[in-house]
């Protein structure tokens, strides 16, 4: 047992191993975490305005391919519609062949 003069040097020590442990267990992880976190937001970033500027060249390739006129407009624009709705089923249908394969 310890002498009641070396509790406060046990306690100090003690202390320190624990905060030296909070922080090479959690504080550690959670910094590499939060670089990933960061890396994932800003690529879902990218990828939402490449989304966006495709869809909208696809929209006045549609205008330039179609005649002039109202109607050929809204049908361009359906056509639109049309062509980003299946590239969204595309990719969720990729995405979740994807996680089939790694369960």
């Amino acid at each position: 047992m310890a002498n009641p003069q070396e509790i406060p040097q046990l306690a100090t020590e003690l202390f320190e191993m624990a905060k030296e442990y909070l922080r090479q267990e959690t504080v550690e992880p959670a910094k590499r975490l939060g670089k990933q976190a960061g890396l994932g937001i800003g690529g879902a970033i990218l990828m939402s305005i490449g989304s966006f500027l495709l869809v909208l060249g696809a929209y006045f390739a549609y205008r330039m391919l179609l005649p002039e006129g109202e109607w050929w407009e809204i049908l361009a624009r359906g056509l639109t519609a049309l062509t980003a709705a299946i590239g969204t089923m595309l990719v969720a249908w990729r995405i979740g062949a994807g996680d089939a394969n790694h369960s």
